[in-house]
């Protein structure tokens, strides 16, 4: 039997034994008859289910926009789900409805809900000193219209700009220390948001047991994205295990004593590539991230269940594993660590016991001039699972000595593929373009690329080598030219 869980849907407190495993989007539409949360593709992809997620935190509800279709609802506990019945004025359109009604901004209409919800978002939870066009698009970069071409919906999101934005009427609003009490009081927002942190914190917490004292459970679900899309009409009907009940498996920390960041296996896409100490070891990791995965997928995907997943094309797991990065697994009693370039074994294959867990991961504090790059193509430029990515660790002296590369490739063999003699190879050698042409050469011995529906083995491998020119070129410009690379 799933324990009780108790979570306030919009403004209606709710109690339900429901299966843990159930998804939120069925909840919503089936138990409580909200059909205004679309039922699109359920694998996270259209947005056409997204609600927003609250949850306290510092006493200040902190919301996020997510695709219902991809949440358990036995992680609502204690949290308020917003669906797009849950924005509704009684008595006119709030001002993301009427920009798009203006803009005609829906056709056949099956998406507007998640696009509203996901613009209402943007409204009440950016961060964003001023309200631009561009950050509208992020906010709605998981939401797919087939009907409008988004034209209609940039000028309603254009229109929200100037209202919301310097010099318009509602500058004010934007501005304020706390964004929702004033929407709220401009009647712009429903006046139950501003009781809700007072509501969440009258939700006792579930006494949960330890994350590794659960041998029972047949599922660990954490972010889910990929879980649901493969066996999501098991989980509402199996005993599973929800690992976000678990705050001590999530955050990032430096610990200079050890050398290591510690991040807890829980930690998401987008926890991880907006901390501050890992965008200072990466400058361009916001970019990866929106060649990645959407806004939704990236605030629900954890590390480890990309890594568990063991993908060969895993986006996040070819730059772990590019960080040198090791695993940390408990039993219930005892912990193992394992370094990552020694744990994938085969096809979905790992070095991981029926009975561990893996909770926290150890990425080593790379040392001055350090430099980290990731690359990646795709059917699609974004949203698009990869064809071949790759990741690069790399130093290189003063005087030009390669004095470490740790490179890797996803998609040219059963594995994510850390290149062991290509780096064995580089270290030592001048960094010139002879020098990365002979280690190109090397790569090429350690991979062996199937034909596929992404591609055949011959592209992937073409794929392969320009990625893997494409570290040096972009990291090291001045002495390792594209061209001098293709005069070679």
């Amino acid at each position: 039997m799933a324990t009780p869980v108790t979570f306030w849907i919009n403004d209606r407190l709710i109690e339900t034994e429901a299966p843990d495993g159930m998804l939120v989007l069925d909840y919503l539409r089936k138990n409580r008859f909200l059909t205004g949360t679309k039922e699109g593709c359920k694998e996270g992809d259209c947005g056409a289910c997204s609600i927003v997620l609250g949850e306290l935190k510092d006493g200040a509800v902190r919301y996020q926009p997510v695709t219902s279709c991809l949440v358990p609802l036995g992680e609502m506990h204690g949290r308020h789900v917003v669906s797009i019945e849950g924005l509704n004025l009684k008595t006119k359109l709030n001002p993301v409805q009427q920009a798009m009604v203006d803009r005609c901004g829906s056709q056949c209409g099956f998406c507007t809900p998640g696009f509203i919800v996901s613009m209402c978002w943007y409204m009440m939870a950016s961060g964003d000193e001023e309200p631009t066009l561009k950050g509208f698009q992020r906010a709605f970069s998981g939401n797919l219209c087939r009907c409008t071409g988004y034209t209609s919906i940039n000028r309603a999101s254009e229109d929200l700009v100037a209202q919301f934005g310097s010099g318009g009427q509602l500058e004010y609003i934007w501005k304020a220390d706390d964004r929702i009490q004033a929407l709220s009081d401009a009647g712009l927002l429903p006046a139950y948001f501003t009781e809700m942190a007072d509501r969440l914190a009258a939700i006792e917490p579930i006494e949960e047991e330890r994350h590794d004292q659960a041998a029972d459970a047949e599922f660990f679900v954490a972010g889910g994205t990929d879980l649901y899309v493969q066996r999501g009409e098991e989980l509402p009907r199996s005993n599973v295990k929800i690992l976000n009940r678990h705050p001590e498996m999530k955050g990032i920390t430096r610990d200079d004593d050890a050398g290591v960041f510690r991040v807890g296996a829980l930690t998401t896409f987008e926890e991880f590539g907006q901390h501050p100490e890992i965008q200072a070891i990466i400058p361009r990791m916001d970019h990866y991230l929106f060649l990645i995965a959407s806004l939704p997928l990236r605030i629900r995907a954890t590390l480890a269940g990309n890594i568990i997943n063991a993908s060969p094309i895993g986006d996040m797991t070819n730059l772990l594993l590019a960080l040198d990065t090791t695993l940390v697994f408990h039993d219930g009693s005892a912990e193992r660590k394992v370094e990552m370039k020694n744990f994938f074994k085969g096809y979905k294959v790992f070095d991981k016991k029926p009975n561990e867990i893996m909770t926290e991961l150890l990425i080593p504090i790379p040392e001055e001039g350090t430099k980290i790059h990731w690359e990646k193509v795709s059917k699609r430029k974004c949203l698009d699972i990869s064809t071949v990515c790759s990741g690069a660790k790399l130093r290189v002296s003063d005087d030009g000595i390669i004095e470490e590369a740790s490179l890797t490739v996803g998609g040219v063999a059963a594995v994510p593929l850390w290149l062991k003699e290509t780096g064995q190879f580089l270290v030592g050698k001048t960094l010139d373009a002879d020098t990365v042409r002979a280690g190109l050469a090397v790569a090429h011995t350690e991979m062996s690329p199937i034909s596929d529906v992404r591609g055949s083995a011959e592209y992937k491998r073409l794929l392969a080598h320009q990625l893997l020119s494409a570290h040096f070129t972009e990291l090291y410009p001045d002495r390792v030219s594209f061209d001098a690379l293709m005069a070679g």
